[in-house]
């Protein structure tokens, strides 16, 4: 009798710890996911606005951005660092070593962003030593020299999510970055076109723009952690000139491995879209839109691997080894639930998705169709296997688990996913379909054996509670 009544007591605990968890990594990953939805937004805004100078404008903006975003995101990799740190101390209920990890993040970004500045202001030479044509390198490097500025504000602001969200104020970060994509659209509208009073910039224009609006975010959020009654309690710029030399150097040994594989992941695209273009030029436009396509529903998983590493932190500073299984399962399930269910849409009007890119008078737009809605259909199913890998790859690190996923994913996307999309494309004729067959496998792998990890952490010595 005892046996069971202690068994009826049991399951519903064990039912209500697992919904529980659930809510918690949808409080805190829904936000992250419309915060970088919002972001996307703004990157659309100034590449639409810039689009409407000619096509001259537009390739050096994209240009430009390339090389920005390439160097901004080795640095993002260094910031997200803090939220392991910080998060496990927060599970801790210690105060003292979230400052430490949350202030040495926002001094790497600092540093890091100095030396950055010195490629930046030297864009010129580095497209043209690329082979791109002088006179849209000549207007992207006067574009960069303007925007450059603005890798100061956002990547402090990306150090001050990693802090927020690791001790759950993730909601935010949401309605700054929201703020800022308004204020964004309506900088790039007046100072581009020259409305208002304001003189016409152009492209310029769009720059200041980008400035301003990373500015406008970073003062939100400086503000919120200055004001906001749990944030306030860390005291992030008390003193916030005092080095923690310790702290700084265990950010940069979690950072890097990160670092280099945000960066191998956008040279998988890179080196994707290279090979789509010796196919052919509407190959290649259609292979944009569905990458266009297959970003938007990344941000889904991108925010609940996040909201793993926090969830998963925290189990681990407060001992509990049941709630790291917990986070990180809850964390897969939903992105795995979603991205289904952003597969179906995929599958069901996959021609009405591409069709919002095009302009339906263009001669091509029919052919750019029927070349993508195949690339759609394998999308479907990518967009869930690289669910599998970001949040597999979220669950470890929030164990500060980096080194080994980073030689992990170097492998699946560069060793497999780059050469196998060649063969299938190229030896075995499947053109596009082959490219995007190759990158599917490469996430598909990358993502069982981080999985296969996660699910070995204790044999691995992964796992280290309190």
């Amino acid at each position: 009798m005892t046996r069971v009544e202690s068994t009826s007591v049991a399951k519903p605990t064990a039912m209500s710890a697992w919904w529980g968890e659930s809510n918690a990594t949808l409080i805190l990953g829904l936000p992250l996911i419309g915060a970088q939805l919002a972001q996307m937004a703004i990157n659309a805004t100034d590449a639409l606005m810039i689009g409407w100078l000619g096509a001259t404008e537009l390739a050096a903006s994209v240009l430009a951005l390339q090389l920005f975003f390439l160097i901004w995101l080795a640095g993002l990799g260094f910031v997200q660092a803090v939220m392991p740190l910080a998060s496990r101390a927060e599970g801790k209920g210690d105060v003292r070593n979230v400052r430490r990890a949350s202030r040495m993040g926002l001094w790497i970004s600092l540093i890091y962003t100095t030396f950055a500045m010195v490629v930046l202001w030297n864009g010129e030479s580095v497209l043209l030593a690329l082979g791109q044509d002088p006179e849209v390198s000549a207007i992207a490097a006067d574009y960069l020299r303007i925007v450059q500025w603005s890798m100061y504000p956002s990547l402090f602001v990306a150090a001050l999510r990693s802090f927020l969200t690791s001790i759950e104020r993730s909601q935010i970060v949401l309605w700054a970055t929201v703020v800022s994509a308004i204020v964004n659209a309506l900088l790039d509208y007046v100072l581009i076109f020259g409305y208002f009073g304001f003189p016409k910039l152009g492209i310029l224009g769009a720059g200041i723009a980008s400035v301003v609006t990373a500015l406008a975010s970073c003062v939100i959020l400086v503000a919120y952690v200055f004001w906001e009654e749990k944030s306030r309690k860390y005291e992030v710029f008390v003193r916030f000139w005092r080095a923690d030399w310790p702290a700084f150097f265990e950010i940069l040994r979690l950072g890097w491995p990160i670092s280099l594989m945000l960066v191998a992941e956008v040279g998988l695209f890179a080196a994707a879209a290279l090979m789509m273009g010796w196919i052919g030029t509407l190959e290649l436009a259609a292979h944009g839109i569905a990458v266009q396509l297959s970003g938007i529903a990344f941000m889904i998983p991108l925010g609940f691997a996040n909201a793993a590493v926090v969830r998963v932190g925290i189990a681990s500073g407060r001992g509990d080894a049941d709630g790291i299984t917990r986070a990180g399962w809850v964390a897969l399930i939903w992105s795995i639930v979603i991205g289904l269910l952003g597969a179906v849409l995929f599958v069901a009007i996959p021609d009405t998705l591409i069709s919002f890119y095009l302009d339906s008078s263009n001669p091509d737009a029919a052919d750019v169709i029927r070349l993508g809605v195949p690339l759609v259909f394998i999308a479907a199913v990518y967009m869930v296997v690289d669910g599998i890998q970001v949040v597999a790859g979220g669950v470890l690190r929030g164990l500060s688990d980096t080194r080994i996923p980073m030689v992990i994913a170097v492998i699946g996307y560069w060793i497999i996913g780059v050469p196998l999309s060649y063969v299938m494309a190229f030896t075995f004729n499947w053109g596009p379909e082959g490219i995007w067959v190759g990158l599917a496998s490469g996430l598909f792998i990358t993502g069982i054996l981080l999985l296969i990890r996660f699910q070995k952490r204790d044999q691995l010595g992964l796992v280290r509670l309190g």
